[in-house]
Protein backbone atom coordinates (compact mmCIF):
# COMPACT_ATOMS: atom_id res chain seq x y z
CA UNK A 1 0.00 0.00 0.00
CA UNK A 2 3.20 2.06 0.04
CA UNK A 3 3.27 2.91 -3.68
CA UNK A 4 -0.73 3.80 -3.61
CA UNK A 5 0.14 6.62 -0.45
CA UNK A 6 3.13 8.36 -2.09
CA UNK A 7 1.09 8.17 -5.64
CA UNK A 8 -1.65 10.29 -3.84
CA UNK A 9 0.60 12.13 -1.02
CA UNK A 10 4.20 12.59 -2.34
CA UNK A 11 4.80 15.85 -3.78
CA UNK A 12 8.05 15.28 -5.13
CA UNK A 13 6.81 11.61 -6.75
CA UNK A 14 6.46 11.96 -10.84
CA UNK A 15 3.38 10.07 -11.25
CA UNK A 16 1.68 12.54 -8.43
CA UNK A 17 2.16 15.26 -10.84
CA UNK A 18 0.77 13.80 -13.58
CA UNK A 19 -2.08 12.32 -11.63
CA UNK A 20 -2.96 15.36 -9.43
CA UNK A 21 -2.82 17.58 -13.37
CA UNK A 22 -5.10 14.57 -14.87
CA UNK A 23 -7.23 14.69 -12.29
CA UNK A 24 -7.86 18.80 -11.59
CA UNK A 25 -8.33 18.83 -15.56
CA UNK A 26 -10.58 16.23 -16.29
CA UNK A 27 -12.95 17.03 -13.15
CA UNK A 28 -12.83 20.46 -13.92
CA UNK A 29 -13.72 20.44 -18.16
CA UNK A 30 -16.37 17.69 -17.16
CA UNK A 31 -18.28 19.83 -14.49
CA UNK A 32 -17.51 23.10 -16.76
CA UNK A 33 -19.93 21.43 -19.42
CA UNK A 34 -23.02 21.16 -17.13
CA UNK A 35 -24.79 24.53 -18.03
CA UNK A 36 -27.14 26.68 -15.70
CA UNK A 37 -29.58 28.40 -17.10
CA UNK A 38 -27.83 27.76 -20.50
CA UNK A 39 -24.42 29.13 -19.35
CA UNK A 40 -21.79 27.34 -18.80
CA UNK A 41 -18.53 27.94 -17.19
CA UNK A 42 -16.87 26.01 -19.62
CA UNK A 43 -12.43 25.41 -19.00
CA UNK A 44 -12.26 27.62 -16.37
CA UNK A 45 -14.07 25.37 -14.22
CA UNK A 46 -10.55 23.84 -14.05
CA UNK A 47 -9.70 26.67 -11.71
CA UNK A 48 -12.26 25.62 -9.22
CA UNK A 49 -11.41 21.98 -9.70
CA UNK A 50 -7.61 23.49 -8.54
CA UNK A 51 -8.90 25.06 -5.88
CA UNK A 52 -10.70 22.32 -3.98
CA UNK A 53 -7.65 19.94 -4.83
CA UNK A 54 -5.45 22.42 -3.42
CA UNK A 55 -7.48 22.97 -0.44
CA UNK A 56 -7.49 19.35 0.45
CA UNK A 57 -3.68 18.89 0.36
CA UNK A 58 -3.54 17.36 -3.23
CA UNK A 59 -1.01 19.45 -4.41
CA UNK A 60 3.04 19.62 -5.78
CA UNK A 61 6.11 21.52 -5.05
CA UNK A 62 5.88 24.95 -5.35
CA UNK A 63 8.92 25.05 -8.15
CA UNK A 64 6.97 22.23 -10.38
CA UNK A 65 3.41 24.40 -9.94
CA UNK A 66 5.29 27.58 -11.31
CA UNK A 67 6.82 25.82 -14.12
CA UNK A 68 3.33 24.09 -15.26
CA UNK A 69 1.93 27.22 -15.32
CA UNK A 70 4.00 29.35 -16.55
CA UNK A 71 4.78 27.15 -19.59
CA UNK A 72 0.99 26.99 -19.75
CA UNK A 73 0.62 30.75 -19.71
CA UNK A 74 2.94 30.90 -22.79
CA UNK A 75 2.01 27.98 -24.85
CA UNK A 76 -2.06 29.61 -23.98
CA UNK A 77 -0.93 32.97 -24.96
CA UNK A 78 1.23 32.47 -28.39
CA UNK A 79 -1.27 30.38 -29.79
CA UNK A 80 -3.70 33.20 -29.46
CA UNK A 81 -1.36 35.56 -30.91
CA UNK A 82 -0.93 33.13 -33.94
CA UNK A 83 -4.84 32.97 -34.44
CA UNK A 84 -5.50 36.47 -34.35
CA UNK A 85 -2.24 37.75 -35.96
CA UNK A 86 -3.22 37.83 -39.53
CA UNK A 87 -6.49 39.88 -38.76
CA UNK A 88 -4.80 42.20 -35.98
CA UNK A 89 -3.82 45.50 -38.44
CA UNK A 90 -6.91 44.85 -40.87
CA UNK A 91 -8.74 44.97 -37.48
CA UNK A 92 -8.12 48.76 -37.53
CA UNK A 93 -9.68 49.49 -41.04
CA UNK A 94 -12.62 52.35 -41.52
CA UNK A 95 -15.34 50.29 -39.51
CA UNK A 96 -12.90 48.69 -37.28
CA UNK A 97 -11.88 51.95 -35.81
CA UNK A 98 -14.99 52.71 -34.65
CA UNK A 99 -15.28 48.99 -32.41
CA UNK A 100 -12.23 49.23 -31.28
CA UNK A 101 -12.50 52.29 -30.05
CA UNK A 102 -15.38 51.72 -28.39
CA UNK A 103 -13.57 48.81 -26.64
CA UNK A 104 -10.52 50.58 -25.52
CA UNK A 105 -12.75 53.16 -23.70
CA UNK A 106 -14.73 50.05 -22.20
CA UNK A 107 -11.04 48.49 -21.50
CA UNK A 108 -10.11 51.64 -19.78
CA UNK A 109 -13.20 52.32 -17.77
CA UNK A 110 -13.31 48.77 -16.34
CA UNK A 111 -9.60 49.88 -14.71
CA UNK A 112 -11.67 53.11 -13.89
CA UNK A 113 -13.92 51.14 -11.85
CA UNK A 114 -11.82 49.14 -10.18
CA UNK A 115 -9.64 51.90 -8.68
CA UNK A 116 -13.13 53.72 -8.13
CA UNK A 117 -14.04 50.02 -5.81
CA UNK A 118 -10.46 50.11 -4.34
CA UNK A 119 -10.68 54.08 -3.17
CA UNK A 120 -13.96 53.23 -2.34
CA UNK A 121 -14.55 49.74 -0.04
CA UNK A 122 -10.87 48.64 0.43
CA UNK A 123 -7.86 49.72 3.52
CA UNK A 124 -5.58 51.58 0.82
CA UNK A 125 -3.13 50.87 3.30
CA UNK A 126 -3.32 47.36 3.06
CA UNK A 127 -0.35 46.41 0.47
CA UNK A 128 -2.01 43.08 -0.72
CA UNK A 129 -5.96 44.73 -1.86
CA UNK A 130 -4.85 46.45 -4.53
CA UNK A 131 -2.94 43.65 -6.18
CA UNK A 132 -6.47 41.42 -5.12
CA UNK A 133 -8.24 43.91 -6.98
CA UNK A 134 -6.41 43.31 -9.81
CA UNK A 135 -7.54 39.98 -9.67
CA UNK A 136 -10.80 40.63 -8.69
CA UNK A 137 -11.32 43.00 -12.48
CA UNK A 138 -9.85 40.13 -14.67
CA UNK A 139 -12.44 37.31 -13.12
CA UNK A 140 -15.11 40.32 -13.32
CA UNK A 141 -13.68 40.86 -17.32
CA UNK A 142 -13.40 37.11 -17.72
CA UNK A 143 -9.98 37.30 -18.91
CA UNK A 144 -7.22 34.78 -17.94
CA UNK A 145 -4.70 35.84 -20.11
CA UNK A 146 -4.56 38.87 -17.92
CA UNK A 147 -5.06 37.19 -15.00
CA UNK A 148 -1.92 35.34 -16.27
CA UNK A 149 -0.08 38.19 -17.18
CA UNK A 150 -0.47 40.21 -13.55
CA UNK A 151 0.24 36.75 -11.18
CA UNK A 152 3.48 36.54 -13.66
CA UNK A 153 4.56 40.41 -12.72
CA UNK A 154 3.40 40.10 -9.36
CA UNK A 155 5.85 36.97 -9.11
CA UNK A 156 8.82 39.18 -10.69
CA UNK A 157 8.06 41.43 -7.43
CA UNK A 158 7.83 39.87 -4.76
CA UNK A 159 9.49 36.33 -5.45
CA UNK A 160 7.59 34.99 -2.70
CA UNK A 161 4.63 34.97 -0.91
CA UNK A 162 2.82 37.06 -3.35
CA UNK A 163 -0.96 38.37 -3.15
CA UNK A 164 -3.18 35.06 -3.79
CA UNK A 165 -5.03 36.73 -6.93
CA UNK A 166 -6.69 33.85 -8.35
CA UNK A 167 -8.57 33.72 -5.21
CA UNK A 168 -10.35 37.13 -6.10
CA UNK A 169 -10.47 36.56 -9.98
CA UNK A 170 -12.12 32.91 -9.03
CA UNK A 171 -14.40 35.29 -6.95
CA UNK A 172 -15.45 37.26 -9.60
CA UNK A 173 -15.85 35.34 -12.22
CA UNK A 174 -18.79 33.18 -12.40
CA UNK A 175 -21.24 36.42 -11.67
CA UNK A 176 -19.05 38.31 -14.23
CA UNK A 177 -20.19 35.83 -16.97
CA UNK A 178 -24.21 36.03 -15.93
CA UNK A 179 -23.60 39.64 -15.51
CA UNK A 180 -22.07 40.41 -19.09
CA UNK A 181 -25.31 38.86 -20.58
CA UNK A 182 -27.79 40.46 -18.67
CA UNK A 183 -26.06 43.95 -19.60
CA UNK A 184 -26.24 43.41 -23.04
CA UNK A 185 -30.10 42.55 -22.45
CA UNK A 186 -30.31 45.56 -20.45
CA UNK A 187 -28.92 47.78 -23.36
CA UNK A 188 -31.92 46.59 -25.84
CA UNK A 189 -34.27 47.75 -23.16
CA UNK A 190 -32.52 50.87 -22.58
CA UNK A 191 -32.18 51.58 -26.17
CA UNK A 192 -35.68 50.53 -26.89
CA UNK A 193 -34.13 48.08 -29.89
CA UNK A 194 -36.14 46.24 -32.19
CA UNK A 195 -34.53 42.71 -33.21
CA UNK A 196 -36.78 42.59 -35.76
CA UNK A 197 -35.65 46.20 -37.33
CA UNK A 198 -31.98 45.46 -36.84
CA UNK A 199 -32.60 42.08 -38.58
CA UNK A 200 -33.41 43.77 -41.47
CA UNK A 201 -31.31 46.48 -40.90
CA UNK A 202 -28.16 43.95 -41.37
CA UNK A 203 -30.12 42.20 -44.92
CA UNK A 204 -29.79 45.74 -46.31
CA UNK A 205 -26.04 46.19 -45.37
CA UNK A 206 -25.46 42.97 -46.64
CA UNK A 207 -27.03 43.56 -49.80
CA UNK A 208 -24.70 46.59 -50.59
CA UNK A 209 -21.50 45.06 -49.24
CA UNK A 210 -21.86 42.06 -51.77
CA UNK A 211 -20.33 44.80 -54.43
CA UNK A 212 -16.69 43.43 -52.82
CA UNK A 213 -17.31 39.84 -53.71
CA UNK A 214 -15.47 38.75 -56.93
CA UNK A 215 -18.02 38.65 -59.65
CA UNK A 216 -18.09 36.65 -62.95
CA UNK A 217 -19.39 37.72 -66.38
CA UNK A 218 -19.03 37.04 -69.92
CA UNK A 219 -18.26 40.16 -72.18
CA UNK A 220 -17.45 41.15 -75.98
CA UNK A 221 -14.84 43.65 -77.01
CA UNK A 222 -16.62 46.98 -78.43
CA UNK A 223 -14.47 49.49 -77.53
CA UNK A 224 -12.50 50.62 -80.81
CA UNK A 225 -9.91 52.06 -78.41
CA UNK A 226 -8.82 48.38 -77.31
CA UNK A 227 -8.04 47.00 -80.93
CA UNK A 228 -4.32 45.95 -80.92
CA UNK A 229 -4.12 46.98 -77.37
CA UNK A 230 -2.50 44.28 -74.91
CA UNK A 231 -3.93 43.01 -71.89
CA UNK A 232 -1.49 44.31 -69.69
CA UNK A 233 -1.75 48.07 -71.54
CA UNK A 234 -5.74 47.55 -70.78
CA UNK A 235 -5.08 46.87 -67.55
CA UNK A 236 -3.11 49.70 -66.79
CA UNK A 237 -5.31 52.07 -68.43
CA UNK A 238 -8.33 50.96 -66.48
CA UNK A 239 -6.40 51.11 -63.40
CA UNK A 240 -8.98 48.06 -61.87
CA UNK A 241 -7.83 44.44 -60.93
CA UNK A 242 -9.82 41.90 -62.80
CA UNK A 243 -8.44 38.74 -64.48
CA UNK A 244 -9.13 37.45 -67.74
CA UNK A 245 -9.20 33.66 -67.82
CA UNK A 246 -10.63 33.16 -71.09
CA UNK A 247 -10.78 34.56 -74.52
CA UNK A 248 -12.39 33.43 -77.58
CA UNK A 249 -11.03 34.77 -80.92
CA UNK A 250 -11.94 33.90 -84.16
CA UNK A 251 -13.84 30.97 -82.96
CA UNK A 252 -10.73 29.94 -81.46
CA UNK A 253 -10.77 29.41 -77.32
CA UNK A 254 -7.52 30.51 -75.24
CA UNK A 255 -5.62 31.01 -71.99
CA UNK A 256 -4.95 34.74 -71.91
CA UNK A 257 -1.61 36.28 -70.98
CA UNK A 258 -0.15 40.09 -70.52
CA UNK A 259 0.55 40.19 -74.01
CA UNK A 260 -2.46 38.88 -75.40
CA UNK A 261 -3.87 41.52 -77.93
CA UNK A 262 -7.37 42.56 -77.92
CA UNK A 263 -9.43 42.97 -81.15
CA UNK A 264 -12.75 44.19 -81.84
CA UNK A 265 -15.53 41.09 -81.27
CA UNK A 266 -13.31 38.55 -78.96
CA UNK A 267 -15.26 37.16 -76.26
CA UNK A 268 -13.72 37.00 -72.90
CA UNK A 269 -14.22 35.54 -69.73
CA UNK A 270 -13.57 38.41 -66.90
CA UNK A 271 -13.21 37.83 -62.51
CA UNK A 272 -13.38 41.24 -60.97
CA UNK A 273 -14.77 42.63 -57.71
CA UNK A 274 -18.49 43.13 -57.94
CA UNK A 275 -17.84 47.37 -57.21
CA UNK A 276 -15.64 47.41 -60.26
CA UNK A 277 -17.84 45.49 -62.98
CA UNK A 278 -19.81 48.05 -63.87
CA UNK A 279 -16.86 49.97 -64.89
CA UNK A 280 -15.14 47.25 -66.64
CA UNK A 281 -18.13 46.60 -68.71
CA UNK A 282 -18.79 50.47 -69.96
CA UNK A 283 -14.79 50.03 -71.36
CA UNK A 284 -14.50 46.84 -72.55
CA UNK A 285 -17.92 45.83 -74.11
CA UNK A 286 -21.75 44.54 -73.15
CA UNK A 287 -22.55 41.15 -71.42
CA UNK A 288 -22.95 37.86 -73.35
CA UNK A 289 -25.51 35.44 -72.64
CA UNK A 290 -23.01 32.45 -72.99
CA UNK A 291 -21.02 30.17 -70.52
CA UNK A 292 -17.46 29.42 -71.64
CA UNK A 293 -17.54 26.94 -68.90
CA UNK A 294 -20.32 24.71 -70.28
CA UNK A 295 -18.77 25.10 -73.83
CA UNK A 296 -14.75 24.37 -72.97
CA UNK A 297 -14.25 20.87 -73.08
CA UNK A 298 -10.35 21.23 -73.03
CA UNK A 299 -10.04 23.90 -70.02
CA UNK A 300 -10.39 22.86 -66.36
CA UNK A 301 -11.11 25.01 -63.02
CA UNK A 302 -10.01 23.43 -60.17
CA UNK A 303 -9.16 24.60 -56.45
CA UNK A 304 -5.89 24.03 -55.05
CA UNK A 305 -4.75 23.74 -51.89
CA UNK A 306 -1.39 25.41 -51.15
CA UNK A 307 0.99 23.46 -48.99
CA UNK A 308 4.77 24.11 -50.42
CA UNK A 309 6.30 26.34 -47.90
CA UNK A 310 8.45 27.80 -50.53
CA UNK A 311 5.44 29.67 -51.91
CA UNK A 312 4.47 31.50 -48.54
CA UNK A 313 4.80 35.05 -49.02
CA UNK A 314 5.01 35.40 -52.75
CA UNK A 315 2.83 37.90 -54.76
CA UNK A 316 0.56 36.44 -57.50
CA UNK A 317 2.38 38.71 -59.76
CA UNK A 318 5.62 36.99 -58.46
CA UNK A 319 4.13 33.88 -59.69
CA UNK A 320 3.56 34.99 -63.31
CA UNK A 321 0.78 32.02 -63.25
CA UNK A 322 -0.81 33.41 -66.97
CA UNK A 323 2.81 33.44 -68.83
CA UNK A 324 4.53 30.74 -67.10
CA UNK A 325 2.10 28.00 -66.88
CA UNK A 326 -0.38 29.21 -69.17
CA UNK A 327 -3.16 29.38 -66.27
CA UNK A 328 -4.80 32.19 -64.85
CA UNK A 329 -6.31 32.06 -60.98
CA UNK A 330 -9.44 34.29 -60.30
CA UNK A 331 -9.83 33.85 -57.08
CA UNK A 332 -8.46 32.95 -52.93
CA UNK A 333 -10.44 31.78 -50.63
CA UNK A 334 -8.65 32.34 -46.82
CA UNK A 335 -10.11 31.47 -43.82
CA UNK A 336 -13.49 30.37 -45.66
CA UNK A 337 -13.69 34.01 -47.46
CA UNK A 338 -13.58 34.66 -51.22
CA UNK A 339 -10.79 37.10 -51.96
CA UNK A 340 -10.05 38.55 -55.75
CA UNK A 341 -6.55 37.33 -56.58
CA UNK A 342 -5.01 40.71 -57.52
CA UNK A 343 -1.60 41.11 -58.69
CA UNK A 344 0.00 42.27 -55.13
CA UNK A 345 -2.00 39.60 -53.24
CA UNK A 346 0.69 37.65 -50.82
CA UNK A 347 -0.13 33.98 -50.85
CA UNK A 348 -0.30 31.91 -47.58
CA UNK A 349 -0.21 28.21 -46.78
CA UNK A 350 -3.39 27.46 -45.99
CA UNK A 351 -5.15 29.05 -49.05
CA UNK A 352 -7.24 27.96 -51.39
CA UNK A 353 -6.79 29.16 -55.66
CA UNK A 354 -9.21 28.39 -58.04
CA UNK A 355 -6.94 27.98 -61.46
CA UNK A 356 -8.68 27.52 -64.85
CA UNK A 357 -6.43 26.22 -68.02
CA UNK A 358 -5.71 22.96 -69.70
CA UNK A 359 -5.67 20.14 -67.57
CA UNK A 360 -1.94 19.02 -67.59
CA UNK A 361 -1.13 22.73 -66.85
CA UNK A 362 -3.55 23.50 -64.08
CA UNK A 363 -1.75 19.93 -62.64
CA UNK A 364 1.27 21.60 -62.94
CA UNK A 365 -0.10 24.35 -61.00
CA UNK A 366 -0.93 21.52 -58.64
CA UNK A 367 2.32 20.06 -57.97
CA UNK A 368 3.87 23.75 -57.71
CA UNK A 369 1.49 24.56 -54.77
CA UNK A 370 1.75 21.67 -53.35
CA UNK A 371 -2.13 20.83 -52.97
CA UNK A 372 -1.18 17.92 -49.90
CA UNK A 373 -3.77 18.45 -47.39
CA UNK A 374 -1.70 15.93 -45.30
CA UNK A 375 1.17 18.84 -44.83
CA UNK A 376 -1.78 21.06 -43.31
CA UNK A 377 -2.57 18.28 -40.70
CA UNK A 378 0.26 18.87 -38.38
CA UNK A 379 1.12 21.91 -36.69
CA UNK A 380 4.24 23.96 -37.53
CA UNK A 381 6.38 23.26 -34.47
CA UNK A 382 9.49 24.87 -35.49
CA UNK A 383 8.00 28.10 -35.97
CA UNK A 384 5.84 27.59 -32.58
CA UNK A 385 8.70 27.36 -30.89
CA UNK A 386 11.32 28.91 -32.72
CA UNK A 387 8.51 32.19 -31.84
CA UNK A 388 8.06 31.42 -27.92
CA UNK A 389 11.97 31.98 -27.65
CA UNK A 390 11.77 35.18 -29.49
CA UNK A 391 9.00 35.85 -27.59
CA UNK A 392 10.85 35.13 -24.01
CA UNK A 393 13.36 37.57 -25.26
CA UNK A 394 11.31 40.34 -26.55
CA UNK A 395 9.55 39.75 -22.83
CA UNK A 396 12.44 39.62 -21.04
CA UNK A 397 13.67 43.13 -22.13
CA UNK A 398 13.02 46.83 -20.10
CA UNK A 399 10.99 48.79 -21.85
CA UNK A 400 11.26 51.20 -19.75
CA UNK A 401 15.76 51.81 -19.48
CA UNK A 402 16.99 51.77 -15.99
CA UNK A 403 13.28 49.91 -14.92
CA UNK A 404 14.15 46.46 -15.59
CA UNK A 405 10.45 45.63 -13.71
CA UNK A 406 8.99 47.30 -16.28
CA UNK A 407 9.18 44.39 -19.32
CA UNK A 408 6.21 42.49 -20.87
CA UNK A 409 7.47 39.49 -19.13
CA UNK A 410 6.16 35.94 -20.03
CA UNK A 411 2.59 36.46 -21.02
CA UNK A 412 3.12 39.80 -23.10
CA UNK A 413 6.42 39.41 -24.84
CA UNK A 414 5.21 35.85 -26.29
CA UNK A 415 1.63 37.49 -27.47
CA UNK A 416 3.35 40.47 -29.47
CA UNK A 417 5.87 38.05 -31.15
CA UNK A 418 3.13 35.84 -32.12
CA UNK A 419 0.96 38.18 -33.61
CA UNK A 420 3.88 39.68 -35.46
CA UNK A 421 4.93 36.54 -36.90
CA UNK A 422 1.06 35.53 -37.64
CA UNK A 423 0.72 38.55 -39.45
CA UNK A 424 4.50 39.14 -41.13
CA UNK A 425 5.99 35.57 -40.85
CA UNK A 426 5.87 34.63 -44.66
CA UNK A 427 8.04 37.97 -45.30
CA UNK A 428 11.34 35.44 -43.29
CA UNK A 429 9.64 32.11 -44.63
CA UNK A 430 7.99 30.85 -41.75
CA UNK A 431 5.46 29.14 -42.39
CA UNK A 432 2.54 29.78 -39.22
CA UNK A 433 -0.44 27.86 -40.72
CA UNK A 434 -1.65 25.84 -38.62
CA UNK A 435 -5.16 24.04 -38.93
CA UNK A 436 -7.97 25.59 -36.53
CA UNK A 437 -8.44 22.35 -34.79
CA UNK A 438 -4.46 22.19 -33.76
CA UNK A 439 -4.55 25.62 -32.55
CA UNK A 440 -7.49 24.89 -30.47
CA UNK A 441 -5.61 22.06 -28.61
CA UNK A 442 -2.31 23.63 -27.90
CA UNK A 443 -4.59 26.48 -27.02
CA UNK A 444 -6.82 24.84 -24.57
CA UNK A 445 -3.84 22.49 -23.40
CA UNK A 446 -1.92 25.32 -22.26
CA UNK A 447 -4.70 26.99 -20.93
CA UNK A 448 -6.19 23.76 -18.67
CA UNK A 449 -2.67 23.65 -17.31
CA UNK A 450 -2.04 27.22 -16.33
CA UNK A 451 -5.81 27.26 -14.84
CA UNK A 452 -5.17 23.99 -12.83
CA UNK A 453 -1.73 25.29 -11.49
CA UNK A 454 -3.18 28.64 -10.19
CA UNK A 455 -6.25 27.08 -8.72
CA UNK A 456 -3.79 24.53 -6.83
CA UNK A 457 -1.23 27.15 -5.62
CA UNK A 458 -4.77 29.19 -3.87
CA UNK A 459 -6.48 26.28 -2.74
CA UNK A 460 -4.60 26.33 0.25
CA UNK A 461 -5.67 29.86 1.56
CA UNK A 462 -8.64 30.33 -0.91
CA UNK A 463 -11.90 29.52 1.57
CA UNK A 464 -10.68 31.58 4.10
CA UNK A 465 -9.76 34.20 2.05
CA UNK A 466 -13.77 34.18 1.23
CA UNK A 467 -15.17 33.53 4.33
CA UNK A 468 -12.68 35.36 6.44
CA UNK A 469 -11.74 37.84 4.22
CA UNK A 470 -13.08 40.23 1.71
CA UNK A 471 -14.66 37.76 -0.51
CA UNK A 472 -17.81 38.81 -0.73
CA UNK A 473 -16.60 42.62 -1.90
CA UNK A 474 -14.93 40.69 -4.40
CA UNK A 475 -17.61 39.65 -5.13
CA UNK A 476 -19.85 42.75 -5.50
CA UNK A 477 -16.75 44.97 -7.23
CA UNK A 478 -16.45 42.82 -9.79
CA UNK A 479 -20.09 43.06 -10.83
CA UNK A 480 -19.26 46.81 -10.56
CA UNK A 481 -16.12 46.53 -12.68
CA UNK A 482 -18.44 44.21 -15.10
CA UNK A 483 -22.19 45.91 -15.24
CA UNK A 484 -21.30 49.79 -15.15
CA UNK A 485 -18.75 50.27 -18.28
CA UNK A 486 -20.85 47.88 -20.78
CA UNK A 487 -23.86 49.80 -19.54
CA UNK A 488 -22.31 53.08 -20.41
CA UNK A 489 -20.37 51.93 -23.83
CA UNK A 490 -22.97 50.14 -25.19
CA UNK A 491 -25.51 52.81 -25.06
CA UNK A 492 -23.29 55.57 -26.99
CA UNK A 493 -22.26 52.94 -29.19
CA UNK A 494 -25.91 52.82 -30.35
CA UNK A 495 -27.28 55.94 -29.80
CA UNK A 496 -24.54 58.33 -30.50
CA UNK A 497 -22.51 56.17 -33.57
CA UNK A 498 -26.08 54.51 -34.59
CA UNK A 499 -23.84 50.84 -34.83
CA UNK A 500 -26.51 47.66 -35.18
CA UNK A 501 -26.87 46.58 -31.73
CA UNK A 502 -26.18 42.48 -32.41
CA UNK A 503 -22.95 44.31 -33.82
CA UNK A 504 -22.70 45.96 -30.60
CA UNK A 505 -23.43 42.38 -28.72
CA UNK A 506 -20.53 40.91 -29.98
CA UNK A 507 -18.30 43.87 -30.10
CA UNK A 508 -18.89 43.60 -25.97
CA UNK A 509 -18.39 40.19 -26.37
CA UNK A 510 -14.90 40.31 -27.78
CA UNK A 511 -14.23 43.52 -25.33
CA UNK A 512 -14.83 40.86 -22.64
CA UNK A 513 -13.39 38.07 -24.41
CA UNK A 514 -16.24 36.05 -22.80
CA UNK A 515 -17.65 33.46 -25.66
CA UNK A 516 -20.82 32.60 -23.60
CA UNK A 517 -22.02 35.86 -24.62
CA UNK A 518 -21.27 35.57 -27.87
CA UNK A 519 -23.06 32.15 -27.80
CA UNK A 520 -25.78 34.21 -26.29
CA UNK A 521 -25.51 37.10 -28.86
CA UNK A 522 -25.32 34.54 -32.11
CA UNK A 523 -28.76 32.81 -30.49
CA UNK A 524 -30.20 35.49 -30.81
CA UNK A 525 -29.71 36.84 -34.48
CA UNK A 526 -29.80 34.49 -37.57
CA UNK A 527 -26.73 36.80 -39.25
CA UNK A 528 -23.35 36.65 -38.34
CA UNK A 529 -23.19 40.24 -37.43
CA UNK A 530 -22.25 39.40 -33.74
CA UNK A 531 -19.32 37.22 -34.82
CA UNK A 532 -18.24 40.43 -36.69
CA UNK A 533 -17.92 42.28 -34.09
CA UNK A 534 -16.44 39.76 -31.80
CA UNK A 535 -13.44 38.95 -34.18
CA UNK A 536 -13.31 42.88 -35.05
CA UNK A 537 -12.11 44.00 -31.04
CA UNK A 538 -11.30 40.21 -29.70
CA UNK A 539 -7.43 40.75 -30.91
CA UNK A 540 -6.80 44.67 -29.28
CA UNK A 541 -8.69 43.96 -26.49
CA UNK A 542 -6.84 40.69 -25.80
CA UNK A 543 -3.43 42.62 -26.45
CA UNK A 544 -4.38 45.45 -24.14
CA UNK A 545 -5.90 42.91 -21.41
CA UNK A 546 -2.55 41.54 -20.82
CA UNK A 547 -0.54 44.62 -21.26
CA UNK A 548 -2.89 46.96 -18.80
CA UNK A 549 -2.89 43.85 -16.41
CA UNK A 550 1.01 43.98 -15.93
CA UNK A 551 1.35 47.46 -16.34
CA UNK A 552 -1.17 48.04 -13.14
CA UNK A 553 1.33 45.99 -11.24
CA UNK A 554 4.11 47.28 -11.85
CA UNK A 555 3.28 50.99 -11.76
CA UNK A 556 1.08 50.89 -8.87
CA UNK A 557 1.54 47.67 -6.74
CA UNK A 558 5.47 48.43 -6.39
Amino acid sequence: MEWLTRLFTDVDFLPHIVLLYAVVIAVGVYLGKIKVCGISLGVTFVLFAGIVAGHFGFTGTPRTLDFIQDFGLILFVFMIGLQVGPGFFESFGKAGVKLNGLATVAILLNILVMFGCYYIFFDTSDKNSLPMMVGTLYGAVTNTPGLGAANEALSSMYQQDAPPIASAYACAYPLAVVGIILSIVAIRYICKVKLEKEEEQLEEQAGAKATQKPYKMHLEVSNKYLEGKTMLQVHDFLNRDFVVSRIVHEGELSIPNRNTVFHLGDQMLIVCAEADQEAIMAFIGPKLDIDFEQQDQPLVSKRILVTNPSINGKSFGQMHFSSVYGVNVTRVTRHGMDIFASPSLPLQVGDRIMVVGPEDAVDRVAHKMGNSIKRLEAPNLATIFVGITLGIIFGSLPFIPGMPLMKLGIAGGPLIIAILIGRYGYKIKLVTYTTTSANMMLREIGLVLFLASVGIKAGAGFFETVMQGDGLLYVLTGILITIIPILIVGPIARLKFKLNYFTIAGMISGTYTDPPALAYSNSICSKEAPAVGYSTVYPLSMFLRILTAQLIILLFCS
